[in-house]
């Protein structure tokens, strides 16, 4: 029971931050090691700046119309 209230918080929590587009860094990190092992892993700051940069952009430029 516990295990299943613990798994849908996990699942809740990964569920906002996606709505808000925050993907999850754990993810991520999994992501690399598996697929792309002699890459180098972002730190979370660096994560966190990339993503925020690829979806409002980033260095000044805009990417909307208004």
């Amino acid at each position: 029971m516990l295990t299943k209230i613990a798994r849908m918080r996990r699942y809740l929590g990964q569920s906002m931050r996606l709505m808000v587009g925050v993907p999850e860094y754990s993810t991520y990190v999994d992501h690399m090691r598996r697929t792309h092992p002699g890459q180098p892993v972002m730190s979370y700051e660096e994560f966190f700046r990339e993503r925020q940069e690829a979806r409002y952009g980033g260095k000044g430029k805009i990417t909307r119309c208004c």
